[in-house]
C-alpha cells in the first residue's frame, strides 16, 4: 500500500499524458511532457502582472539615468567641510550596532535551542517559539525603532533595542537550522550518563555550532550597521538624524 502511494502518478502527468515512444525492439516507453514551457509561461504572466501593478516603466529609467551620474559624482566628490558633523552620529551608529548585536545574539542562543526539533521535544513549545521568531524577523528594524522611540523616547536607546530585537529573530533562525544538522551522538551519550539538557548541549553541541554562531553574529552586525544608519530618521539616534535634518 505504501509503495502504491509512493508510485502515484504526479498531477501534471495525469493532465498532460506522457508521450509514447516505440523502441526498435518493439517495446514502448513513456516520456513525460516537459514542464519547462509551462513554467516559463507562468513566470512571464507573473512578471507582466507585477510590472502593471508596480507601474514599472523602462523608458523612465532610461531617460532619468543621467540623474544617477549626478548622484555618483557627489558621492565620489564629498564635502569634507561637513565631515566634522558626521563623526559623532557615526560613532553613535557603530555603538548602537555593537551593543544591539551582542544583546540580540546572546538572547537568540537559548531561543535557538528551544526552536530546535532535535533538542526540544515539546511540540507546542517548539511551534510557539518558531512562530515568535518568524514574527520578529518579518518586522523591519525601522518599524521597531519607531515603536521603541515612542516607548523609550527619542535617542540611541530605542535604536539599540530595535537592533537587538531584530537580531534575535535572525540569529535564532539561522542557528536552530544549524543545530538540527549537527551530530547528536555526543549529546545522547551525555544524556545517558545523567547530564542535564543544558549540560549536554553546552559540552556536546556548542563546540559544533560555535563557528556558525559567530559567523551568524558577524553577519547580523553587518546588517545592523547598515540598518542603524537610517534609524535616526524616526528619532532613534545615529546617522539617520542627519538625514532627517536634511
Amino acid at each position: 500500500m505504501a509503495k502504491q502511494k509512493m508510485l502515484k502518478t504526479p498531477l501534471f502527468d495525469r493532465i498532460f499524458k506522457p508521450e509514447l515512444i516505440t523502441l526498435p525492439n518493439g517495446h514502448t516507453v513513456e516520456r513525460p511532457r516537459s514542464r519547462t514551457p509551462w513554467i516559463l509561461l507562468l513566470f512571464t504572466i507573473v512578471v507582466i502582472i507585477s510590472i502593471r501593478a508596480t507601474g514599472f516603466n523602462l523608458s523612465t529609467i532610461i531617460t532619468r539615468i543621467k540623474e544617477l551620474t549626478v548622484i555618483l559624482s557627489k558621492i565620489f566628490h564629498p564635502n569634507f567641510k561637513y565631515f566634522s558633523k558626521v563623526i559623532s552620529p557615526l560613532i553613535e551608529t557603530i555603538q548602537m550596532s555593537i551593543v544591539g548585536t551582542i544583546i540580540g545574539s546572546l538572547i537568540g542562543l537559548p531561543l535557538a535551542i528551544l526552536a530546535s526539533s532535535n533538542i526540544n521535544k515539546n511540540k507546542p513549545t517548539l511551534l510557539v517559539c518558531r512562530f515568535i521568531l518568524s514574527v520578529l524577523r518579518s518586522i523591519p528594524t525601522l518599524i521597531y525603532a519607531y515603536i521603541f522611540a515612542l516607548i523609550f523616547s527619542l535617542g540611541s536607546l530605542a535604536g539599540t533595542v530595535a537592533i537587538a530585537v531584530f537580531t534575535i529573530g535572525i540569529v535564532a533562525k539561522m542557528l536552530y537550522e544549524s543545530i538540527e544538522t549537527i551530530d547528536m551522538g555526543p549529546y545522547e551519550a551525555m544524556q545517558s550518563f545523567g547530564a542535564s539538557t543544558l549540560q549536554s548541549f553546552w559540552a556536546a553541541c556548542m563546540p559544533q555550532i560555535l563557528p556558525t554562531y559567530l559567523a551568524d553574529c558577524l553577519y547580523c552586525f553587518e546588517i545592523n550597521v547598515r540598518a542603524s544608519s537610517i534609524l535616526g530618521y524616526v528619532g532613534a539616534g545615529g546617522l539617520g538624524i542627519l538625514i532627517r535634518e536634511r
